[in-house]
């Protein structure tokens, strides 16, 4: 099967490529605004390029002609959404219109996107996916926006879709540079440096975390079944991000501070029912946190993570205090 995988280079991107390509004839857009060169797995075929151009898109797709689409490229920095807007409509909705002309014009059978569970904002967990979408971010509302154009998509051209809400993943190929997100992350490349691990606000916010390996696995048999709905794909125990911070000191051998910043906007207590998930599938057994971060731990020392990503705020009204520069 011809498929395309958007944000290829980039981290669940990546690794959804390598496993698709076991199988399939793969090929990846990707501007590697987030991701990186070095990502692509061997045997794939590389455009490099903005989806918000859509000439190269039409192009790519009449050349591939791909019957599967799997769409991961996005602007995900969401806390930083608030102070972006412009930016992340356009990375986020621009280039999901772009996509799905393309792949209308090109007869494309199959479109699976990776949303997020930030769609459900502060509801109360954990987040079914029955629930309506109630995002408080930018970021959460243009991922809501792509899921609903994407059912319209469905309805009035027959094309088989799927919608993916994985939340908090984190293993090998995360990008390490950008300080605005991935606590993981963030909090990795903290310890692996030496510098104190800063935690927003009294670090008591609960999150459940999510290995890479499982998520690509998931996603990858999800695309292999047809009407899948709506899907959540992620981790299973729910801890604070204190302890999060705790568990990154240990799986590094860090001895570095944790200090606690000002809090920021953001959902208390976030995580998700995988019920469906695992009828999909016929089970679900995430890796433990403690093992994955060791993986992880592991890949970090042995990559060179260059210097931090930065961004022109297009507002600066009530921005997040140690943001500010």
């Amino acid at each position: 099967m011809r498929v395309l995988v958007t944000g290829g280079a980039g981290f669940i991107g990546s690794h959804l490529a390598a496993r698709l390509n076991r199988r399939h004839s793969v090929a990846i857009i990707d501007d590697l605004s987030g991701g990186y060169r070095r990502n692509v797995p061997d045997g794939v075929r590389f455009y490099g390029f903005d989806l918000t151009d859509h000439r190269n898109v039409d192009k790519v797709f009449a050349l591939e002609r791909p019957e599967l689409v799997v769409h991961c490229a996005a602007y995900a920095a969401e806390g930083l959404s608030h102070w972006m807007r412009r930016y992340c409509f356009t990375q986020n909705l621009i280039s999901w219109a772009n996509l799905a002309n393309a792949a209308v014009d090109a007869g494309t059978h199959k479109i699976v996107v990776c949303s997020s569970m930030a769609v459900y904002g502060s509801q109360a967990p954990p987040f079914t996916e029955d629930l309506a979408p109630h995002p408080e971010d930018p970021y959460g509302a243009a991922k809501a926006a792509m899921e609903a154009d994407l059912w319209a998509l469905a309805a009035v051209h027959g094309i088989d879709v799927g919608v993916i809400r994985p939340h908090n993943v984190y293993g090998p190929r995360q990008n390490l540079a950008d300080p605005y997100r991935n606590v993981v992350a963030i909090f990795m490349r903290q310890a692996l440096a030496g510098d104190p691990i800063t935690v927003h606000g009294s670090g008591e916010q609960v999150r459940a975390f999510s290995y890479i390996d499982d998520v690509a696995a998931a996603i990858v048999s999800l695309t292999e079944i047809d009407d899948i709905g709506t899907v959540n794909v992620g981790g299973e125990t729910p801890i604070t991000i204190n302890h999060l911070a705790e568990l990154v000191k240990e799986a590094t051998g860090s001895d570095s501070p944790i200090v606690h910043l000002p809090e920021r906007h953001e959902v208390d207590v976030a995580y998700c029912d995988h019920d469906r998930l695992r009828q999909l599938l016929g089970g679900w057994d995430p890796t433990p946190i403690e093992l994955g971060l060791e993986r992880m731990a592991e890949w970090a020392r042995s990559i060179q993570i260059g210097p931090l990503r930065s961004y022109e705020y297009e507002t600066t009204r009530n921005l997040f205090a140690p943001w500010q520069r």
